[in-house]
């Protein structure tokens, strides 16, 4: 299977690409230089060019302050750049796979969020954005798997965990909210499931993290540095008191994850083992 992956330069793109090459599929992996998702010709001469059997979207704007600020931008990205590459799904008769959010929702409540819910409601011009590809997608096509994702982390950009480490080198003490409730999801990990799902036709809404349970930002930081072994403390606050978010960001990011169970598919390892292999192979590295 020839499979197209778009933000191959991203920690979920560059995990795809090595998972789909691993199992002897064909990637081809671009990103804005190759291939700029806001621009529909450009989209339009790649895939006349690789003329893909599926397509993994993982390309988007997710810097989600700053989406605050540049609206017009994350929009062209996020909502018409997922447009015109379903547009082009949909005249080559190829799956798609379009990786969202949680921020879709309100992040209100404490019931985890059903894949086939459709009580939307976003908080923010990323989650905003990230909903109207996740429509174009499922208006255009039939042949589309839309999973949703949180708290993402992968060898290959920044996240948390980098955060804490680099904070937890040269601080005594970190705060970290205690407000907001989910589970993380390792790139690693994420690549092998999503790989699973592209060689079926299970189509539909999916959501995917981690397994390991539900926990806060405070008890990720305070697992990363216990398996870490810093000594660094870590002070529980509210997402009120630690202030600083240009963008409301959701209390609850419980994702219910039972639907890719009941298909078939493999559920990812905890988010305490993924943290685990993740360390030693920065260690490995260093």
């Amino acid at each position: 299977m020839k499979v197209l992956v778009t933000g191959v330069n991203g920690q979920l793109g560059f995990d795809v690409v090595n998972e789909l090459n691993h199992r002897g599929h064909e990637a081809v992996g671009v990103d804005v230089e190759e291939m700029d998702v806001t621009d529909s010709e450009s989209v339009v001469r790649v895939f006349n060019e690789v003329q893909p059997d599926a397509v993994v979207h993982c390309a988007a704007w997710t810097a989600v302050d700053s989406a605050e600020e540049h609206e017009e931008k994350v929009r062209a990205v996020n909502a018409s750049g997922t447009k015109f590459i379903a547009e082009e799904c949909k005249k080559l008769g190829c799956k798609m796979m379009y990786i969202s959010t949680d921020y879709v929702f309100d992040g209100q409540g404490n019931e985890p969020w059903a894949p086939d819910c459709k009580d939307y409601a976003p908080l923010n011009v990323y989650g905003q954005t990230k909903l109207e590809g996740e429509l174009a997608v499922s208006s255009l096509l039939e042949k589309y798997f839309i999973v949703r994702i949180a708290w993402v982390f992968g060898k290959n950009g920044n996240n948390f965990i980098n955060t804490m480490l680099r904070i937890g080198k040269v601080h005594d003490t970190v705060r970290v909210v205690n407000d907001q409730i989910g589970t993380p999801t390792y790139t690693f990990d994420l690549a092998r499931l999503l790989v699973d799902m592209i060689e079926t036709e299970e189509y539909g809404y999916y959501h995917a993290t981690n397994e390991g349970g539900y926990i806060s930002w405070y008890d990720f930081a305070c697992e990363i540095f216990r398996q870490a072994g810093y000594d660094t403390k870590v002070v529980p606050v509210s997402t009120e008191e630690y202030g600083l978010s240009k963008a409301a960001r959701p209390f609850n990011s419980r994702l219910d994850k039972s639907k890719l169970a009941g298909k078939g598919f493999i559920l990812l390892p905890t988010w305490q083992d993924a943290l685990k292999r993740y360390l030693k192979d920065k260690l490995d590295e260093s």
